[in-house]
């Protein structure tokens, strides 16, 4: 991982994306949701481009949009905002979803809405091609090998260096890698899921199996909507009320309810905002051997921005992590939670600990 300070205000750092690439993206990428009003909140063009001109002054070069964002004004705004200065960033949308009025030949994943719906992000983001292109959501119909195939044919055109699938269950995403490489296509290279301290569930299978392939892993909700900075609470508004609910973290069992009082007990007591404490945990989730994760921060204003950037620089100590994992623990289920007490009979009970390194990609 290297490291930039961008006038003493704080050090970027930036990473591989994976261990199968050698693409570098910023630590942190930002989420353009909020680029646009059409659904109700988000920021004006002027915001907008407040925001990421900042990111950008901090090191920021990893940008994450979606042709369905504000119905497109997202791609739009950073078509104005990147201007010339394209090569630098790494630009990565989505596609699957349909923008403005839902027709049957512009939703799901097949390849003529792939293919019609890459056209139409590249004449709104105003560039030739896209750095990754994410399939933004798992539909019923489109069997996977259309998908990974259609896929390959956009990276041969030059349309797209990588692909990435978004939302897809683990089960999908490691026969989506598998046929691609027994088959020479081009790879798949990074996945994309929710994943915060009150939304662990990728614990069980998504994040083990990205690590084993070498995937790239990219991390929306950081915050769970807001519900982790105690906000809600308090009666603020954001997301919770301007999409409706939508993947939105409600406050809804003990066990989100111990998670925040557990992140407001910690930043009282160093100080911190609930964000960066929240933010720093994410940070610091980084098992030995796999390439870092990427978390997509999706500020509303410049001053949500800076308090994203902040946790840059912040580092929980062991025992506030400890406090933290132990209120959020997901239940990993069957057969996960057998796993452990299995393992040491399974290599002959001569061993304290298992642990074997990822797979190698070949």
């Amino acid at each position: 991982m290297y490291a930039m300070a961008e006038k003493g205000k704080l050090e970027m750092r930036y990473t591989t994306f994976g261990r199968a690439t050698g693409l570098r993206v910023s630590r942190f990428a930002l989420g353009t949701a909020n680029f646009g009003t059409a659904w109700g909140g988000g920021a004006e063009e002027t915001e907008s481009r407040a925001m990421f001109e900042r990111f950008a002054e901090a090191g920021g070069t990893f940008i994450d949009t979606a042709d369905v964002y504000s119905d497109g004004d997202s791609e739009r705004m950073l078509a104005k905002f990147i201007g010339a200065d394209r090569e630098h960033f790494v630009l990565a949308t989505k596609y699957g979803l349909s923008t403005g009025d839902v027709k049957i030949s512009t939703t799901g994943n097949n390849r003529k809405n792939m293919v019609q719906a890459l056209e139409g992000s590249l004449r709104r983001l105003g560039t030739s091609y896209v750095d990754l292109l994410w399939v933004h959501w798992p539909d019923p119909l489109t069997p996977t090998d259309e998908i990974m195939a259609g896929l390959n044919d956009l990276v041969r055109t030059g349309k797209v260096l990588y692909v990435g699938l978004s939302n897809f269950p683990a089960w999908q995403a490691a026969r989506a890698a598998t046929l691609a490489e027994l088959r020479g296509w081009a790879p798949l290279t990074a996945l994309q899921f929710e994943y915060s301290l009150v939304e662990r569930s990728a614990e069980r299978d998504l994040l083990p199996m990205a690590d084993a392939f070498g995937l790239g892993v990219s991390t929306w909700s950081p915050l769970g909507g807001g519900l982790l900075t105690g906000k809600y609470r308090q009666g603020a508004t954001g997301r919770l009320q301007d999409w409706n609910g939508g993947v939105v973290q409600k406050e809804d069992t003990r066990q989100k309810s111990e998670t925040v009082d557990t992140v407001l007990a910690i930043a009282d007591e160093t100080g911190l905002s609930p964000a960066q404490v929240s933010l720093a945990w994410l940070l610091g989730r980084q098992p030995t051997g796999a390439a870092p994760r990427v978390p997509i921060i999706g500020p509303r204003s410049v001053e949500h921005l800076e308090a994203y950037l902040q946790s840059l620089d912040v580092e929980l100590t062991a025992e506030q992590t400890d406090r933290l994992c132990l209120a959020s623990a997901p239940v990993l289920g069957v057969p996960h939670d057998g796993v452990a007490n299995a393992a040491s009979t399974l290599v002959g009970g001569s061993f304290e600990a298992v642990h074997l390194p990822p797979l190698p990609v070949r």
